[in-house]
This record gives C-alpha cells, sequence and structure tokens, in this order.
C-alpha cells in the first residue's frame, strides 16, 4: 500500500502543483495590491469584531475554527519533516507560501462568503457551493465536495492522530491503542454536538494552546539568542542553494516548504471556506481579510516557533535525495515529533517533551475536529435537496474509525495519505478560484470604497454585478432586520 501512496503523492505533488501554489498566490498578491499587507491592522481589529447569531458564529469564532484546521501536526511534525528533506532552506519557503498564500486565503474565504447558504438553521458555504454557484459548474462542484468528504474524512485525520499517537508515546510512554481509544470517545462528545459545541470548543482550546506553545518557544529562542544570527543566515543561504552543505537540496528546499507549507496552513486547499462562511458578517471581505491573517497566525508564528526551536539547539536531521545524511543532530530518531520533544527535552529537562506532545495533542485534536466539520459541510451540499440525515451518521462512525486506525498505523502511510489528500483539494480549489476571482476582488474593492467613507461595510451584490449571492441578494428578513438594528433602523440597502 505504501507503494501505492508513495505514486500517487509523485502524481499529485509534482512540479506543477508547487509552481501553481506559489505562482497563483504572488498573482492574487498583486492584483489585490497586497492586501495581505495593506489591510494588516484591518484583520487584526475584524478579529474581534461583530458577535454570532443564531445562524452563524462570530468572526473571531471562525477563525478558531479555521486557526483548529491550520495549526496542527504540520506545525509541529510537518516543520520536522521539511527540514530533514529540504534542509533548513525549506523554512524561509513556508514563508513565502504564507506571505503569497495570504492572498489565496483572502480569495477563497470571501468567495465562501459571497455564495454561503443557510441550511438547517446554519451558515454553510466552500469551494462546492462557490463552483456551483459562481461558476455553473455543478457535476465539479460534487466531484469537489465529494473528494473532500473523503480526504476529510478519511485520508487527513490519520495524519493528526498518527503524531499525537507518537508524541504521547515519546513523553509518557502511552501505549497508540489507548489513546486512539481516547481520541474516539473524545471526538465523538464533540462531534454529535454540532457546530456550536465545535466552534466553542475550538475558540477556547486553539488561542490558549498557539499562545502558550509560542511563548516556550520564544523562551527557547531568547536563551540562545547568540546562536540566532547564523540561524537566519542558514536558512536564507539554504533557501537558495548557497549553503555548502546543503546546496545539492535547492530543489528539495523548494518542494518541501511548498508541500508542508500548503498542508499546514492550507492557503488555496479549499478548507478554509468552510469555516469562514459559517461568520455572521456584514461583508464577505470581512471574513476574506480575518482568513488571511490567520495564515500568518499558522505558518509565520506557531511554524517558525517549531523552525527555531529545532535549528538553534541543532537537534534535527537532514538527508539528501539518495538516502545520505547530511546533517545529524537527532541519531535513530524518525521525522516527526519525536524532533521536536528531543530538542524541548534537552533544554528543559523532564518539562520539553511532555509540553510538546500536550501542544501536540489539542493542536492535532482540533484540527480533527475542523476536518469533520469540512466534511460535514460538503455531505450537507450533496443532502441539501434530498435530506439525508444518514450520511452524517455515516460520517461521524467512519471518522472515528479513521482516528483509530491512523494513530496505530506507521507514520509514513499516515503522511502519504494526508499529502493525497492535501494536494487533491488544492488542485481543484485552486483551479476554481482562479476561474471565479473576480467577485472576490470586487467585494475587497467594494469594502475599501466603504470604508474609506467612514462606513461599517455592508455587501449587496446585485448593485456589483455579482450573480448567483443568493442568500445576500434574498437576504432573509431575520438577518436583514437583525443588521438594521445594528445600523439604528437604517435600511440595509441604502447604507453604501
Amino acid at each position: 500500500m505504501q507503494a501505492a501512496v508513495d505514486f500517487l503523492n509523485g502524481w499529485i505533488w509534482s512540479k506543477g502543483l508547487i509552481f501553481l501554489c506559489l505562482g497563483v498566490g504572488l498573482f492574487f498578491s498583486i492584483r489585490s495590491r497586497f492586501a495581505q499587507v495593506r489591510h494588516f491592522g484591518e484583520m487584526i481589529r475584524l478579529m474581534f469584531d461583530g458577535k454570532s447569531s443564531d445562524s452563524g458564529v462570530s468572526s473571531f469564532q471562525a477563525l478558531a475554527m479555521t486557526l483548529a484546521g491550520r495549526v496542527g501536526t504540520g506545525n509541529i511534525a510537518g516543520v520536522a519533516t521539511a527540514i530533514t528533506f529540504g534542509g533548513p532552506g525549506a523554512l524561509f519557503w513556508m514563508w513565502m507560501v504564507a506571505f503569497l498564500g495570504a492572498s489565496s486565503a483572502f480569495v477563497e474565504s470571501t468567495l465562501g462568503q459571497i455564495y454561503k447558504e443557510k441550511i438547517n438553521g446554519e451558515f454553510r458555504g466552500g469551494p462546492a457551493f462557490y463552483i456551483e454557484k459562481g461558476l455553473g459548474m455543478k457535476p465539479f462542484a460534487i466531484v469537489f465536495a465529494i473528494a473532500t468528504v473523503f480526504a476529510c474524512g478519511v485520508l487527513l485525520p490519520g495524519t493528526q492522530s498518527n503524531s499525537i499517537g507518537a508524541g504521547l508515546q515519546n513523553a509518557l510512554g502511552i501505549d497508540p491503542n489507548v489513546t486512539a481509544a481516547i481520541l474516539a470517545l473524545m471526538l465523538g462528545f464533540i462531534i454529535f454536538g454540532g457546530v456550536k459545541r465545535i466552534a466553542s470548543f475550538a475558540e477556547i482550546v486553539v488561542p490558549f494552546m498557539a499562545l502558550a506553545y509560542i511563548i516556550v518557544a520564544c523562551v527557547i529562542v531568547a536563551l540562545n539568542i547568540h546562536q540566532l544570527p547564523g540561524v537566519l543566515t542558514l536558512i536564507f543561504k539554504s533557501a537558495f542553494g548557497l549553503d555548502a552543505a546543503f546546496g545539492a537540496i535547492l530543489g528539495l528546499a523548494i518542494q518541501w516548504g511548498v508541500k508542508r507549507g500548503v498542508y499546514s496552513n492550507e492557503a488555496g486547499q479549499g478548507t478554509g471556506p468552510h469555516a469562514s462562511s459559517a461568520a455572521a458578517v456584514s461583508h464577505p471581505a470581512k471574513q476574506g481579510l480575518v482568513q488571511a491573517f490567520s495564515v500568518y497566525i499558522d505558518t509565520l508564528f506557531v511554524c517558525s516557533a517549531t523552525a527555531f526551536m529545532l535549528l538553534i539547539t541543532g537537534q534535527y536531521n537532514v538527508q539528501g535525495p539518495d538516502g545520505n545524511a547530511l546533517h545529524t543532530g537527532i541519531a535513530g530518531v524518525a521525522a516527526g515529533p519525536g524532533y521536536v520533544q528531543t530538542a524541548m527535552e534537552n533544554i528543559m529537562p523532564g518539562f520539553g517533551s511532555i509540553f510538546v506532545a500536550v501542544a501536540l495533542f489539542f493542536f492535532a485534536f482540533t484540527t480533527i475536529i475542523a476536518y469533520y466539520y469540512i466534511a460535514e459541510t460538503n455531505i450537507a451540499y450533496l443532502s441539501r435537496k434530498v435530506n439525508r440525515p444518514w450520511l452524517t451518521l455515516v460520517l461521524k462512525i467512519g471518522i472515528m474509525a479513521t482516528v483509530v486506525y491512523g494513530t496505530v498505523k506507521t507514520a509514513d502511510l499516515a503522511w502519504g495519505l494526508g499529502d493525497i489528500g492535501v494536494g487533491m483539494m488544492a488542485w481543484m480549489n485552486i483551479a476554481a478560484i482562479l476561474l471565479l476571482q473576480k467577485p472576490a476582488f470586487i467585494a475587497l474593492r467594494d469594502y475599501e470604497a466603504q470604508l474609506a467613507k467612514g462606513l461599517d461595510p455592508v455587501f449587496h451584490p446585485e448593485k456589483l454585478g455579482i450573480k448567483g449571492a443568493d442568500y445576500w441578494t434574498g437576504h432573509q428578513s431575520e438577518d436583514n432586520l437583525e443588521e438594521e438594528r445594528k445600523h439604528g433602523g437604517q435600511p440595509v440597502y441604502d447604507r453604501v
């Protein structure tokens, strides 16, 4: 099975996808006039703007749900793997994916908001919705929805649970079979509670764990601050093939940096729009900007924290394409969470390894929950005309089984299956947002124009020539009245 997985990954993660991820991010950055830089302050303000409603969650809850998906094992084990096979320079290319990918995240999340629907009293949206309603390509939308259910319900959760199992076994000696059982029970409790419980759980756990992890990493960097200039030099020289030791793997640095960058921050992959569409906001661009900032949090903060810990302490391995060691900092430790645990333990004996295991547990567990929500949203899309509640039940049981299976299987197989899921979604979603980019940039210009007038931007697509945005054009009466109350009774369509 491993051979088949490796073959598929070789095809899916060809150079074409690597250049596509970087190229599309650059194109969107230029077209938006680098909105991810110009609106940095606005992104932070919007994170805490707005409240949840009966139909949707708040901007911060939507951000937390998205971060639950973005901040996972890719931020710990994924960074270690990227450095192992791509060298220290892989981190630079992860940064590039984050910076350019923030624009892709803006486009896809804004589109998710524009074309969202209200299904069974809850906001739902994502690539399948905007592919059908924006592009008018329903067969493509159905294929994406099915592929996403398969990727997020079957392929991706095992990667997260496998790292949890490995981390707890390394730190506390807990048998992976025990971990698998505990994860299945906890997951069942959360996912049977619905989207509100998912949002509430993510809102509490994700910010706390991410902040704690970054603080501990900063402490380690501070304790070794004299090494930081040398590490930064190593990263940049390795990224461009200028380092004597790692110059021969320049191509691998780019490949693994982009590959793990996309896996970690998911910009352009198509997962982010699902959570962003659940937010109750007055303008789609609001969530687009918030979700762009989530890419920064994931890669520039959390991934960098992991990488600096590894590189400053020297607790990492690098191997060439022929399998020969180019650098050995941790003999006998497979690429993954063990690297980070060893690095932490060497600096903070008796605490470091356990802390990483706990951080990994919460990061990866919340990502599994986010995967469930994404898969459930695509089932809601497939079932919105003909209600099939049994499909959701099958998904819940299936993802619990996948988590158990992934926890006890080998890391190579789990990561290979996860890479197939990520790559499969990325190909289809990037094609879709390239074809459907115009409404997102119209929404951005409209948002900026209203901001310039000192207004709290409100979206009405019929005045902007955007078709298919049924929720916004119809604007269900209860949502309309709620918006009017917020603006002192002024009708929604008179506020632009």
